[in-house]
């Protein structure tokens, strides 16, 4: 597999953080045929939870959320890099934005199988072009 850095656009939504929530969302998801390339759930203060939704079709994903009723934040935008796995890998693509002088304000990696990684990495809106540039030289 060929390493491949994608600029995404993300979106979210705050909601209880209580059993079930989340997959109230992902069901609304699923009965709509959103795809997600990547989806992110994490707390986000007393009672809540964020849940960032990575959609391979935004539009698809603003209908859902809709029919859901639920207040979509975004588009916001991060990185999805996809690339063979080897040891270091996400080290050195952290490697490459601190050398530009990038903050990674977040950042989600995993394994895909078949020796693939998946990595998501999110940053300042002002650092976006930079981390670009750092990202795919």
């Amino acid at each position: 597999m060929a390493k491949t850095v994608r600029r995404i656009e993300y979106f979210y939504v705050t909601v209880a953080d209580k059993p079930g929530e989340a997959r109230k969302v992902l069901s609304t998801l699923k009965q709509e045929g959103v795809n997600l390339v990547a989806f992110l759930g994490f707390p986000a203060g007393k009672g809540k939870s964020q849940l960032d939704l990575i959609p391979q079709d935004a539009a698809a994903l603003r209908r859902a959320a809709e029919k859901g009723d639920w207040k979509l934040v975004g588009p916001k935008r991060a990185f999805l890099i996809q690339d063979s796995d080897r040891v270091g890998a996400v080290a050195d693509a952290l490697e490459k934005l601190s050398g530009a002088s990038v903050n990674v304000t977040a950042t989600s990696a995993a394994a895909c199988g078949q020796g693939h990684y998946g990595m998501t990495l999110w940053v300042a809106p002002t650092d976006y072009e930079k981390a670009a540039k750092a990202l795919e030289t």
